[in-house]
């Protein structure tokens, strides 16, 4: 029993395995009620530029509204990601002595969560400070992304360190090569579609402006775009029921999402780019 089993519990390797599917289907469970909230209520989610504005914000966790306390979107930003940084590579340090032992497996294994690690330290890390936007987030929904992000971060960082059993030739497999080189290529389109918006506004500006470029040529949520395509990827890669689940979440939280940006936008600007799709290019 290693250290992360001791801390649940004592669960045996076959009763945290049961939780761990457990937890998938939670989550997909989870993310389609999300969905259904986002796209079929029309609810949107109250961070970025759908925040009340007319809530009060004197201190970080300053103000109040329907999802709780206004607070910083920094703060809250860093705060509801670190448990999907933090947990993979705690994972990774406590089974290290379990996991090295076994043959051919550690190298699929560490490129995946290498892959999960390097999206969250991006996002974790980097993104927060880079954001220069001043729109406030809420308690409440930091902390039930904070909640997601645990779950999350507990499954990925679990099942690839202790039980992800992949074959000595994995790695050489289409599907692998095929979806790590597909994650990197929407880790890119991500990257620089948050480079893009972070240049719409020159030192001084407010408002909103149309963003032009890259993939934004095609879809208003090219950002969106890109990390999806990442979690498609990765499932592709890992091909296994928690690896799915990353794109399945990733698509019901972010698609609805491009969504509204894209009628936000075609409220905003009677010049707005007619033919641009809002989450799919040539699609949606």
């Amino acid at each position: 029993m290693d250290a992360i089993s001791r801390l649940l519990g004592g669960l045996s390797p076959a009763e945290e395995q049961e939780l761990i599917i457990k937890l998938c289907r939670f989550q997909m469970t989870l993310f389609v009620v999300y969905f259904i909230i986002l796209r079929v209520i029309g609810i949107r989610a109250p961070y970025g530029r759908y925040a009340r504005k007319d809530v009060p914000q004197t201190t970080p966790l300053g103000g109040s509204s329907l999802f709780g306390f206004s607070m910083n979107a920094k703060l809250g930003w860093i705060m509801q990601e670190t448990p999907s940084l933090v947990i993979p590579l705690a994972c990774a340090v406590l089974v290290k002595p379990i996991h090295s032992q076994i043959q051919g497996r550690l190298n699929a294994n560490q490129i995946l969560l290498g892959c999960f690690v390097l999206h969250y330290i991006q996002r974790t890390v980097f993104y927060p400070f880079l954001i220069r936007g001043t729109s406030p987030t809420t308690l409440g929904t930091v902390s039930l992304a904070t909640m997601a992000c645990v779950v999350n971060g507990y499954v990925q960082g679990r099942y690839l360190t202790r039980f992800g059993n992949y074959p000595n030739d994995w790695i050489t497999s289409w599907n692998f090569v095929l979806g790590i080189i597909i994650f990197f290529v929407g880790f890119a389109i991500n990257l620089h579609s948050d480079h893009i918006l972070r240049n719409l506004r020159k030192p001084g500006e407010t408002g909103y402006k149309i963003p032009r470029g890259g993939l934004f040529e095609y879809v208003s949520g090219a950002n969106f775009f890109g990390e999806v395509v990442e979690w498609i990827g990765f499932g592709l890669a890992g091909w296994s029921l928690t690896s799915l689940v990353l794109p399945i979440m990733s698509a019901f939280n972010l698609i609805p999402r491009a969504l509204h940006h894209h009628q936000n936008y075609h409220e905003k600007f009677d010049d707005y780019p007619k033919n641009r799709k809002a989450a799919i290019p040539f699609l949606l």
